[in-house]
């Protein structure tokens, strides 16, 4: 299957939540509602709307979680102990 590139970053999100969205919606109502009669039903009901929900998370947080994470200035403990010890020697 090949589909142009500028839709990667759509279909990445739309796939993350879809998945997470599942996963969530149906512990929840597991926990909430239990295994009974219409279980089924407020799962659909509860995922779909989670879904939505989590599309838009999924589509637009990335692009500013991103930028504060480059903000972020991330060091290496083995690293940063090797250097230390070759100083004092």
């Amino acid at each position: 299957m090949k589909i142009n590139i500028k839709y990667k970053q759509a279909i990445f999100a739309f796939l993350m939540a879809f998945t997470i969205s599942m996963l969530i919606s149906f512990i929840l109502v597991s926990i909430n509602v239990g295994y009974n009669n219409i279980f089924l039903q407020a799962w659909l009901k509860n995922w779909g709307m989670a879904f939505i929900i989590a599309y838009f998370g999924a589509y637009f947080f990335p692009r500013f979680i991103q930028k504060i994470v480059m903000k972020i200035n991330f060091v290496d403990k083995k690293t940063e102990a090797s250097n230390s010890a070759k100083a004092i020697l």
